[in-house]
């Protein structure tokens, strides 16, 4: 290579570095770089599960407020440790009420603000084409599930609710080579869509896909996926906050809840 070539190539790996580097950075700090309190959007963390319901109702919202509101999806789990770690959400929609419990006993929401809004459904999620059959959890055992795909259920919600129920169902330990642990129900699902697993244990909230088919697991084998929600200590958005909990407890929001497989609150 000649001394131009050489020079080129060592300003391409710079800026390789360099965008590298802007890459990680924004991974590992997140959402706590986003200035909520400084362009009056409002940061709502929200359990993976919702996605798709709150992603609409987040758009109702603003079409009859006029208030922007941003979301960050992710592990109840991760996003409650986020909370304790200082990252400034304004609200926290939980995928179990634990976890806002959690952040109550530490002080760390505003306690008056915290409601049930949903109960989840958990689901056996398969891939049309991974030539399975699996409509109950006893079907796992059969050789041709080569994998089984759940979120982790030391954050996950849904993940925690798979291990409740294949432990209620007495698989759990026979199945333990099988499992696939996704960092949130979200890619969890992501797994069984693209079939590099070809069944999983998901929440019914996501699993409306054209790659997959579900069935209801039965609530009787983990606890209640109670969800609740809760405004986060010190936003300066609580007015705000308010209200979006407000628009999901009302008819709008609980009809797009209903919509995606959610009960509400006065169903549970």
């Amino acid at each position: 290579m000649d001394e131009a070539g050489g020079k080129l190539a060592e300003v391409r790996l710079s800026l390789s570095g360099l965008i590298f580097i802007l890459i990680v950075s924004a991974t590992a700090c997140g959402p706590t770089q986003t200035p909520a309190a400084d362009d009056g959007v409002l940061l709502v963390a929200a359990a993976s599960d919702l996605q798709f319901a709150f992603t609409e109702i987040g758009e109702k919202f603003e079409q009859e407020t006029g208030q922007k509101t941003q979301f960050i999806f992710g592990s109840t789990g991760n996003l409650t440790t986020q909370v304790e770690n200082g990252a400034p959400y304004d609200l926290l929609a939980a995928a179990n009420v634990g976890y806002i419990d959690r952040l109550n006993k530490n002080g760390l929401i505003i306690s008056d603000t915290r409601q049930m809004y949903a109960q989840g459904h958990l689901v056996l999620a398969v891939n049309r084409r991974a030539g399975v059959q699996a409509v109950q959890l006893e079907d796992l055992l059969d050789p041709a599930v080569t994998r089984i795909a759940i979120a982790n259920p030391a954050h996950a919600p849904y993940g925690l609710a798979a291990q409740e129920a294949l432990q209620s169902a007495g698989l759990w330990e026979a199945l333990q080579p099988k499992l696939v642990l996704g960092e949130n129900v979200r890619q969890t699902l992501q797994f069984v869509q693209t079939g590099d697993v070809p069944v999983g244990l998901v929440a019914l909230s996501v699993a409306d896909a054209p790659e997959i088919t579900c069935t209801l697991v039965p609530t009787a084998l983990h606890r209640p996926l109670n969800q609740a929600v809760a405004i986060i200590t010190g936003t300066p958005h609580e007015t705000t906050a308010r209200a979006f909990i407000e628009f999901v407890n009302s008819s709008a929001g609980r009809e797009i809840m209903k919509r995606y497989g959610f009960l509400l609150p006065g169903e549970f």
